[in-house]
């Protein structure tokens, strides 16, 4: 089964979308990290759990490839070629050295950092900075945007829900006021006449009773409906 390592670097070379940051070199005996930089900080995190460009070629080292040029980070394994991703199985991790070659390897480390940081020159990292906040303020802005797009929305459905209890109240206080003039004729009627001490209930009194009664439902129907 191919390393995790190996296999993550493989595709990271192999991808032509990326080759302007790493890729092969002429022959495909090698690669090329072309933009340490950039490649530190785009791609490493994509498969690896971190954005570090030393630690990158620390490991590298522990699966003996070679840094062949001086002028750019050109690795090489014999066993790490173009087009041969079946021989990535035949590359062995190096056994752990004894601590004169720790300490060797720190002091290699620190080279590797101070190189790093020698070849990027300040104009690139002006720019990558301007970059950067470049981005940032158009990631604010975009939150703006959209914060503003939701409240507005919001702000349409609460004008909405507004207009509703509004209309509801005006009805329920029609019928509170029509009720409360039923109530009004209902007191007019009290001197009516009366036969062995049972008033008469004319054909208006039961009409009354039958609108108080339609009344009386229809505003608690609307009270239910308004505290939804």
């Amino acid at each position: 089964m191919d390393n995790p390592f190996l296999l993550k670097t493989y595709m990271l070379v192999e991808d032509p979308a990326s080759d302007e940051v790493i890729s092969w070199n002429d022959d495909g005996t090698a690669f090329v990290v072309w933009q340490p930089a950039e490649f530190a900080r785009d791609l490493l995190p994509t498969l690896f759990k971190h954005s570090n460009f030393s630690s990158f070629v620390r490991q590298l080292n522990t699966y003996g490839f070679r840094k062949i040029a001086t002028s750019r980070w050109e690795f090489s394994n014999e066993m790490f070629r173009k087009g041969a991703k079946d021989q990535l199985c035949e590359i062995r991790r190096r056994k752990a050295w004894n601590n004169n070659n720790k300490s060797q390897t720190k002091k290699d480390q620190s080279k590797l950092a101070a190189a790093i940081a020698a070849e990027l020159p300040l104009k690139e990292a002006e720019e990558d900075q301007r970059s950067s906040s470049t981005s940032s303020s158009s990631d604010e802005y975009s939150i703006l945007v959209h914060e503003n797009k939701r409240l507005k929305k919001e702000n349409g459905f609460l004008s909405s829900e507004l207009s509703t209890m509004k209309n509801k109240c005006k009805e329920l206080l029609e019928l509170v006021a029509a009720h409360s003039s039923s109530e009004k004729e209902g007191n007019n009627l009290e001197g009516k006449p009366k036969l062995f001490g049972v008033r008469l209930e004319v054909e208006a009194e039961i009409e009354r009773k039958r609108k108080m009664a339609e009344i009386r439902q229809n505003a608690t129907l609307f009270l239910f409906q308004s505290c939804k």
